[in-house]
Protein backbone atom coordinates (compact mmCIF):
# COMPACT_ATOMS: atom_id res chain seq x y z
CA UNK A 1 0.00 0.00 0.00
CA UNK A 2 2.84 2.40 0.66
CA UNK A 3 4.81 1.53 -2.47
CA UNK A 4 2.15 2.39 -5.04
CA UNK A 5 1.66 -1.30 -5.82
CA UNK A 6 -1.39 -2.10 -3.70
CA UNK A 7 -4.54 -2.82 -5.64
CA UNK A 8 -7.77 -3.95 -4.11
CA UNK A 9 -11.50 -3.57 -3.94
CA UNK A 10 -13.90 -2.01 -1.43
CA UNK A 11 -16.38 -4.83 -1.96
CA UNK A 12 -14.93 -7.33 0.57
CA UNK A 13 -15.16 -4.70 3.30
CA UNK A 14 -18.94 -4.45 2.85
CA UNK A 15 -19.88 -8.11 3.38
CA UNK A 16 -20.69 -9.59 6.78
CA UNK A 17 -19.32 -12.82 8.25
CA UNK A 18 -15.78 -12.33 6.96
CA UNK A 19 -13.93 -11.38 10.13
CA UNK A 20 -10.72 -9.39 9.71
CA UNK A 21 -10.73 -8.61 5.97
CA UNK A 22 -7.71 -6.27 6.21
CA UNK A 23 -5.63 -8.86 8.05
CA UNK A 24 -6.50 -11.48 5.42
CA UNK A 25 -5.81 -9.12 2.51
CA UNK A 26 -2.37 -8.23 3.89
CA UNK A 27 -1.57 -11.88 4.70
CA UNK A 28 -2.40 -12.88 1.11
CA UNK A 29 0.47 -10.57 0.11
CA UNK A 30 2.86 -11.91 2.74
CA UNK A 31 2.39 -8.89 4.98
CA UNK A 32 0.82 -8.21 8.37
CA UNK A 33 -2.28 -6.06 8.53
CA UNK A 34 -3.62 -4.91 11.88
CA UNK A 35 -5.54 -2.06 13.44
CA UNK A 36 -5.70 -0.12 16.66
CA UNK A 37 -8.87 1.47 18.03
CA UNK A 38 -8.00 5.08 18.86
CA UNK A 39 -11.40 6.27 20.04
CA UNK A 40 -15.02 5.14 20.15
CA UNK A 41 -18.12 6.83 21.50
CA UNK A 42 -20.61 9.64 21.02
CA UNK A 43 -19.62 12.88 19.31
CA UNK A 44 -21.29 15.80 17.54
CA UNK A 45 -21.65 15.21 13.80
CA UNK A 46 -19.87 17.58 11.44
CA UNK A 47 -22.01 19.31 8.83
CA UNK A 48 -20.89 16.83 6.13
CA UNK A 49 -21.43 13.70 8.24
CA UNK A 50 -24.84 14.90 9.42
CA UNK A 51 -25.88 15.68 5.84
CA UNK A 52 -24.72 12.29 4.55
CA UNK A 53 -26.59 10.50 7.37
CA UNK A 54 -29.71 12.62 6.87
CA UNK A 55 -29.41 14.15 10.35
CA UNK A 56 -29.58 17.75 11.57
CA UNK A 57 -26.14 19.39 11.85
CA UNK A 58 -24.65 18.87 15.30
CA UNK A 59 -26.66 15.70 15.94
CA UNK A 60 -24.96 13.12 18.09
CA UNK A 61 -23.36 10.23 16.24
CA UNK A 62 -21.26 7.29 17.35
CA UNK A 63 -17.71 7.84 16.09
CA UNK A 64 -15.13 5.06 15.88
CA UNK A 65 -11.52 5.92 14.95
CA UNK A 66 -9.10 3.20 13.90
CA UNK A 67 -5.45 3.37 12.91
CA UNK A 68 -4.80 0.84 10.14
CA UNK A 69 -1.29 -0.63 10.13
CA UNK A 70 0.70 -2.56 7.55
CA UNK A 71 3.70 -4.39 9.00
CA UNK A 72 3.32 -2.20 12.08
CA UNK A 73 3.42 1.09 10.13
CA UNK A 74 0.41 3.44 9.88
CA UNK A 75 -1.15 3.43 6.41
CA UNK A 76 -4.66 4.73 7.09
CA UNK A 77 -6.75 6.60 9.60
CA UNK A 78 -10.32 5.28 9.34
CA UNK A 79 -13.19 7.07 11.09
CA UNK A 80 -16.72 5.68 10.92
CA UNK A 81 -19.96 7.35 12.03
CA UNK A 82 -23.42 5.93 12.78
CA UNK A 83 -26.61 7.60 14.08
CA UNK A 84 -26.53 7.63 17.88
CA UNK A 85 -30.26 6.86 18.00
CA UNK A 86 -29.47 3.17 17.53
CA UNK A 87 -25.65 2.82 17.67
CA UNK A 88 -24.97 4.17 21.18
CA UNK A 89 -25.97 0.95 22.94
CA UNK A 90 -23.91 -1.28 20.63
CA UNK A 91 -20.29 -2.41 20.51
CA UNK A 92 -19.70 0.29 17.87
CA UNK A 93 -19.56 2.81 20.73
CA UNK A 94 -17.06 0.75 22.75
CA UNK A 95 -13.27 1.01 22.34
CA UNK A 96 -12.68 -2.75 22.11
CA UNK A 97 -12.64 -5.03 19.10
CA UNK A 98 -16.02 -6.14 17.79
CA UNK A 99 -16.46 -9.91 17.62
CA UNK A 100 -16.94 -10.77 13.93
CA UNK A 101 -16.30 -7.15 12.93
CA UNK A 102 -18.47 -4.07 12.60
CA UNK A 103 -19.99 -5.18 9.29
CA UNK A 104 -21.27 -8.42 10.86
CA UNK A 105 -22.65 -6.54 13.86
CA UNK A 106 -24.42 -4.10 11.55
CA UNK A 107 -25.95 -6.99 9.61
CA UNK A 108 -27.18 -8.54 12.88
CA UNK A 109 -28.84 -5.19 13.65
CA UNK A 110 -30.56 -5.20 10.24
CA UNK A 111 -28.22 -2.79 8.44
CA UNK A 112 -26.99 -4.24 5.16
CA UNK A 113 -25.74 -2.27 2.16
CA UNK A 114 -28.05 -1.53 -0.74
CA UNK A 115 -26.03 1.33 -2.20
CA UNK A 116 -22.52 2.65 -1.58
CA UNK A 117 -21.09 6.01 -2.63
CA UNK A 118 -17.35 6.67 -2.39
CA UNK A 119 -15.81 10.09 -2.97
CA UNK A 120 -12.01 10.43 -3.22
CA UNK A 121 -10.19 13.71 -2.78
CA UNK A 122 -6.63 14.88 -2.19
CA UNK A 123 -5.73 17.64 0.24
CA UNK A 124 -3.08 18.80 2.68
CA UNK A 125 -3.32 16.90 5.97
CA UNK A 126 -4.45 18.28 9.30
CA UNK A 127 -1.86 18.47 12.11
CA UNK A 128 -3.50 15.42 13.73
CA UNK A 129 -3.23 13.43 10.47
CA UNK A 130 0.46 14.36 10.07
CA UNK A 131 1.18 13.09 13.57
CA UNK A 132 -1.01 9.97 13.45
CA UNK A 133 0.15 8.80 10.02
CA UNK A 134 3.79 9.91 10.38
CA UNK A 135 3.63 12.02 7.23
CA UNK A 136 6.64 13.76 5.74
CA UNK A 137 6.70 17.57 5.54
CA UNK A 138 4.59 18.73 2.60
CA UNK A 139 3.07 15.30 1.96
CA UNK A 140 -0.60 15.33 0.94
CA UNK A 141 -3.21 12.74 1.76
CA UNK A 142 -5.86 10.82 -0.13
CA UNK A 143 -9.24 10.93 1.57
CA UNK A 144 -12.09 8.59 0.69
CA UNK A 145 -15.53 9.22 2.15
CA UNK A 146 -17.92 6.28 1.92
CA UNK A 147 -21.66 6.56 2.55
CA UNK A 148 -23.63 3.32 2.89
CA UNK A 149 -27.40 3.14 2.64
CA UNK A 150 -29.83 0.28 3.20
CA UNK A 151 -31.61 -1.32 0.22
CA UNK A 152 -34.56 1.03 0.89
CA UNK A 153 -32.29 4.10 0.78
CA UNK A 154 -31.71 4.93 4.47
CA UNK A 155 -28.11 6.07 5.15
CA UNK A 156 -26.65 4.26 8.16
CA UNK A 157 -22.87 4.65 7.97
CA UNK A 158 -20.36 7.26 6.85
CA UNK A 159 -16.66 6.39 6.89
CA UNK A 160 -13.73 8.66 6.15
CA UNK A 161 -10.47 6.89 5.31
CA UNK A 162 -7.31 9.00 5.12
CA UNK A 163 -4.08 7.61 3.66
CA UNK A 164 -0.67 9.09 2.83
CA UNK A 165 -0.55 10.33 -0.76
CA UNK A 166 2.54 8.18 -1.34
CA UNK A 167 0.35 5.10 -1.83
CA UNK A 168 0.25 6.52 -5.34
CA UNK A 169 -2.71 4.66 -6.80
CA UNK A 170 -6.29 3.77 -6.05
CA UNK A 171 -7.95 0.95 -7.96
CA UNK A 172 -11.65 0.15 -7.87
CA UNK A 173 -13.13 -3.07 -9.10
CA UNK A 174 -16.80 -3.95 -8.98
CA UNK A 175 -19.17 -6.46 -10.45
CA UNK A 176 -21.88 -5.03 -12.65
CA UNK A 177 -25.11 -6.99 -12.58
Amino acid sequence: MTEGQWSGSSTPYLGSGQGDVWGKEAADRGRTGSQRILKAGPNAASEEVAQRLGLPEGSTVVERQRLILLDGQPVELAISYWPASWATETALAQPGRIRGGAVSLLAELGYTPGHVDEDVTTRPPTKEEVQTLGLAAGEWILSMTRTITTPDGRPYEVSVMVSPGRIGRLHYSMKVD
